[in-house]
């Protein structure tokens, strides 16, 4: 009686080596490699001698700065809260949120106009970009002001026809109204473009969709297409408002003493403290430009919720990875 053996079939020639991966050790953590198995980084020695140049160029900059004693920093931080100052910072944050508010509704209206199938209302929403986006801020600023010079008195009623009510242009055009009112003619023609922009940006399966559901076209745009269009609307847009905040300094010339028209004010008064105001104008408009990036950061990352898999971390949730990426290099060069 013969035994039968049966040999094992041979292994394919590419298959991988059974590596099997080190046990944990008692602290739970993976074991540190041996220095000679890892992996040494690339070296860049271009990249530091450029980040050497750029901090050197910084520091020398910074000293200058700080040295310089034709920039009168005494002189600055005894302008930069003062009253004056600070009631022109607070007139230059009502015209820009009024006109930044009232732009973005008008730029809708004008966007939808744009869009719309009616041949009237795509020819007149086109006319009044075409228009205002032509003509400088400065000059729609002092037409305004000019305004009640060309029309004394306005009425609204039938055309060619009696006036229902007639009032007095010069009453309601105050410095503050005619700010606003410019800024917002301009704003809205821009604002057109990026809700546009915006818009055509929504996949047209998302339309329909919606149409298919047999939803209101005003839900549609309101619930659907609106929110999805927000995130290109609000990168773009957040830019042309910080564009808004600066182009306040020109209502200075409609005689309305935002924050740059207090500095000039107090500059003519006060002639030797020229580049200390100048200086409280510019860390102003900076701290404004600032807030305003840091709003639109976390606007944003709210409304890429649906679109990425991971948001993008916050500035304290980087910081914290990067103390723990520091503190996990030196737990394991110490152990090495």
């Amino acid at each position: 009686m013969t035994e039968s053996v049966v040999a094992a079939p041979p292994a394919p020639p590419d298959s991988p080596p059974d590596v099997r991966p080190d046990p944990p050790t008692r602290t739970g953590r993976p074991p540190v490699r041996a220095r000679a198995d890892r992996v040494l980084p690339l070296h860049r020695p271009w990249r530091w001698a450029a980040t050497a140049v750029v901090l050197v160029l910084l520091a020398q900059a910074g000293h200058g700065l700080l040295t310089n004693p034709f920039y009168q920093w005494d002189r600055f931080g005894y302008w930069f809260t003062r009253p004056v100052i600070v009631d022109g910072l607070l007139i230059t944050l009502q015209v820009a949120a009024y006109s930044a508010v009232l732009g973005l509704l008008g730029g809708i209206v004008l966007a939808l106009g744009r869009l719309s199938s009616n041949p009237v209302l795509r020819a007149v929403s086109w006319a009044y970009i075409w228009l205002f986006r032509s003509v400088p801020l400065i000059v729609v600023l002092l037409f305004l002001y000019n305004f009640s010079a060309l029309y004394p008195t306005l009425s609204v009623g039938v055309p060619f026809g009696p006036a229902f009510f007639t009032f007095d242009e010069s009453r309601l055009a105050a410095d503050i109204v005619v700010a606003v009112v410019g800024l917002t003619l301009c704003e809205a023609a821009y604002a057109a473009e990026v809700v546009r922009s915006g818009l055509l940006s929504v996949d047209q399966g998302q339309h329909e969709a919606a149409s298919a559901l047999g939803l209101p076209r005003r839900y549609q745009f309101a619930r659907i297409v609106f929110p999805q269009a927000l995130r290109s609307i609000v990168p773009a847009y957040v830019n042309q408002l910080i564009g808004l905040l600066k182009a306040t300094s020109l209502v200075f010339y409609v005689s309305l003493l935002d924050l740059f028209g207090s500095v000039q004010s107090m500059g003519a008064t006060y002639p030797g403290d020229v580049v200390p105001l100048l200086l409280v104008a510019t860390v102003w408009y900076v701290i404004l430009t600032s807030v305003v990036s840091v709003v639109q950061f976390y606007v944003e990352r709210y409304y890429a919720r649906g679109a990425l898999r991971t948001l993008p971390l916050t500035p304290l949730q980087r910081a914290r990875a990067g103390l723990d990426s520091l503190r996990e290099r030196f737990r394991t060069e110490t152990a090495i």
